[in-house]
């Protein structure tokens, strides 16, 4: 049962792992090379992530400078960046991309606050379904094995735990994003 448990609690840390991922592509006031994450730029025929093809920094907190490794490969990198979803304008001088990032609006600042909070929703939704398969494991080996109600009650009362335990970890994580985006 142990091992049961720990496999199931090794899903949540990921799911945790992936969600704080998730997090830092969600724009801020503060400039972040995180947001650059999602785009993928189409080089020689393959969709690779800006940071396998330029440096990324964050000389200021609201710009974002790209410099390629390449220099054949600064007008893919513009373009990627000016369709996708971002709305930013890259400016260039043939070696380096800068990105200013212009303040948020009250409004969208709300957008982004509702948004984190429904990426959260769905990865507490993710943890209880990982706490279903734990429970759902520990019954069929109740079956097989022939576990004691005790044993049985105290597993489930374990995988609760973890998961009371990793749901407060992604609530930790949201009301300090949400905090980070508010910020002016």
């Amino acid at each position: 049962m142990d091992r049961l448990i720990a496999a199931h609690k090794r899903k949540m840390q990921q799911v945790l792992k992936d969600f704080q991922d998730q997090l830092g592509t969600v724009r801020t006031g503060r400039a972040s090379p995180a947001i650059l994450k999602p785009i993928k730029v189409d080089y020689y025929g393959s969709k690779l992530p800006i940071n396998q093809l330029a440096t990324i920094s964050v000389p200021e907190p609201r710009l974002i400078t790209i410099t390629p490794w390449d220099k054949s490969s600064l007008e893919a990198i513009e373009k990627a960046i000016l369709t996708s979803e971002l709305g930013l304008s890259p400016s260039s001088d043939g070696n380096i991309i800068r990105l200013a990032l212009p303040s948020l609006t009250e409004e969208r600042r709300e957008e982004l606050a509702k948004l984190v909070q429904k990426m959260a929703e769905e990865n507490r939704v993710q943890m209880r379904n990982i706490r279903r398969e734990a429970n759902d494991g520990i019954d069929k080996m109740e079956q097989d094995e022939g576990l004691s109600e005790d044993e049985v009650r105290r597993g489930k009362a374990e995988v609760q735990e973890i998961t009371d335990e990793f749901i407060e970890k992604i609530d930790e994580a949201v009301e300090e994003k949400i905090t980070e985006v508010r910020e002016f």
